[in-house]
């Protein structure tokens, strides 16, 4: 790998950290993915890396197996969407694990800072990591949101638990991830984070944000068609999921109201209504405590 030539160079001496598997969904984006994927390998931390090629078509799997030949590549043969992580978190035999898009990658050091949180605190199940914006490091704006939580600290957390982050700068505990069920399939893509929050607290682990573990992210071509409507539609599914009657309906009738006039709130109903039925077989309320946290930021109007 790259850092191991650097220090056959001369380059610092760092040894690898063999903690964390850092998983990487893609789909048709070959050129980034392997500029990404160029990035990881320069890594101090040497992470082992596996892609899940959601169903490319531009010869993904082939350019990675040729410029990359030491990580490990997962043609399921469909799109899998966010599930593909978990897929990747199933295959993975580190204790924790990274998630990348093909867009982003890590900070050096960042891995091993993860790591070293999960290893002091027991009962920490995913990092939110800060997010820089490349090409200028610029911050993104989601950092304040996660480091103004209103959910507040927990003594045995380092840092403000959240409901919500970004999914390609997260490092989660392997087990606690797969125990939680991973990515939920009727969500596929788009807004999925929360509802795995939701599972892991609900399970007892604590999900935090800390700003001292960076990712960077470095998104093009503007926001993907149809996925303000998914965004809508899988914040509808997520209360039907997990929240109270209430809210659920109150999500729905929300939608019904703006779709007359918000083609994304029309595309949003039609489409969380053609879900509901399975919403509805998988359905499970968060425990009692973990609602009064979710309705804090309920009122508080907050994201996260």
């Amino acid at each position: 790998m790259l850092a191991a030539a650097v220090r056959r160079l001369g380059g610092p001496s760092v040894s690898p950290d063999t903690r964390t598997t850092v998983i990487v969904i893609t789909r048709n984006r070959r050129d980034q993915l392997l500029r990404s994927l160029d990035r990881l390998a320069a890594l101090p931390e040497e992470p082992p890396v596996i892609v899940v090629d959601n169903a490319s078509t531009d010869g993904t799997a082939d350019a990675v197996a040729a410029h990359h030949p030491g990580t490990t590549v997962l043609t399921p043969g469909r799109n899998l969407g966010a599930p593909g992580r978990t897929l990747g978190v199933r295959r993975a035999r580190t204790p924790y694990v990274a998630f990348s898009d093909d867009d982003s990658w890590w900070e050096p050091g960042s891995l091993r800072r993860a790591a070293d949180l999960l290893d002091r605190h027991e009962r920490l199940g995913l990092v939110a990591a800060r997010i820089h914006v490349a090409p200028a490091g610029r911050p993104d704006p989601l950092n304040d949101v996660l480091a103004s939580s209103p959910l507040g600290r927990a003594e045995d957390l380092p840092g403000p638990q959240v409901f919500g982050f970004l999914a390609c700068a997260a490092v989660a505990r392997r087990d606690a991830f797969l125990a939680a069920g991973g990515y939920h399939p009727l969500l596929f893509l788009g807004g999925e984070e929360t509802l795995l929050a939701y599972d892991l607290t609900a399970r007892g682990w604590g999900v935090c944000h800390c700003p001292d573990v960076v990712a960077v992210h470095s998104p093009t071509g503007g926001v993907r068609p149809g996925r303000p409507a998914v965004q809508l539609r899988n914040a509808a599914l997520t209360a039907w999921l997990r929240r109270p009657l209430p809210v659920a309906l109150r999500h729905t009738r929300e939608l019904l109201r703006e779709a007359g006039r918000d083609p994304d709130a029309r595309a949003a109903l039609r489409q969380t209504l053609r879900r509901l039925p399975a919403a509805l077989r998988d359905r499970r309320p968060l425990p009692a405590a973990v609602e009064a946290a979710a309705r804090r930021l309920d009122a508080r109007g907050a994201l996260l």
